[in-house]
């Protein structure tokens, strides 16, 4: 579980799944009793101190019976057949995972070199070469992803996406991967090199929940 500060005051609480009930009843010590009410996208915790913790629901709309923590908790931990796409520049990785297991997968690298400080033609050269090897570094990814991910397309509930924004924006402007892009929902994964392990640890991500909480 970590916390940072949010835009507009209060914080951000990312929040495993299996740790939820935990962290509400920690919520309740802190704070006092607590009511909470529901949209489909966000679960409003008001506590009798005036603390609020806003629960942004992973794969929105909220889906389930009961009460309003219940459901949320429940909808959370639901299994998923999730599409996962992380990639930057020089590498990139692409899963399907049903629930947290990992059932296709495609991990590669390409060389993209870094930036020339040189001037003159030279630097030039090295530019037009960088560009090259960058977009052959993306159609790579876009392939793989043709592979992996568009066989799924059809059953899976979600695509995520990680890495490097622009990287992921040019690998989806592909027009054979139409099909995902509604599928793509949020948050972002801003991780590290998407190597192998990288991927492993996707589902523990992306069925966190955010909370921003503000203090009273």
């Amino acid at each position: 579980m970590s916390a940072r500060p949010a835009a507009g005051g209060g914080r951000w609480v990312e929040v495993p799944a299996e740790r939820l009930t935990r962290w509400f009843d920690g919520f309740a010590e802190r704070h006092g009793p607590f009511e909470a009410s529901a949209t489909p996208e966000v679960v409003t915790v008001t506590a009798a101190d005036g603390a609020v913790a806003e629960c942004h629901v992973p794969f929105p709309p909220l889906v389930g019976s009961g009460g309003v923590l219940t459901s949320l908790g429940a909808h959370a931990r639901a299994d998923r057949r999730v599409g996962v796409l992380l990639v930057r520049l020089g590498g990139f990785s692409t899963g399907v995972f049903a629930g947290t297991e990992l059932v296709a997968s495609k991990t590669d690298s390409r060389p993209v070199h870094g930036r020339n400080r040189a001037g003159g033609s030279s630097s030039g050269r090295f530019a037009r070469r960088r560009e090259g090897q960058a977009r052959h570094a993306l159609e790579v990814a876009a392939d793989t992803a043709v592979r992996v991910l568009l066989p799924h397309a059809g059953t899976l509930d979600a695509v995520v996406t990680g890495g490097d924004h622009s990287a992921v924006d040019a690998v989806l402007a592909d027009p054979r991967l139409a099909p995902l892009r509604p599928l793509v929902t949020g948050p972002f994964l801003p991780v590290p090199d998407p190597k192998r392990a990288v991927l492993d640890t996707a589902p523990s991500l992306y069925r966190t929940v955010r909370i921003r909480v503000i203090d009273p």
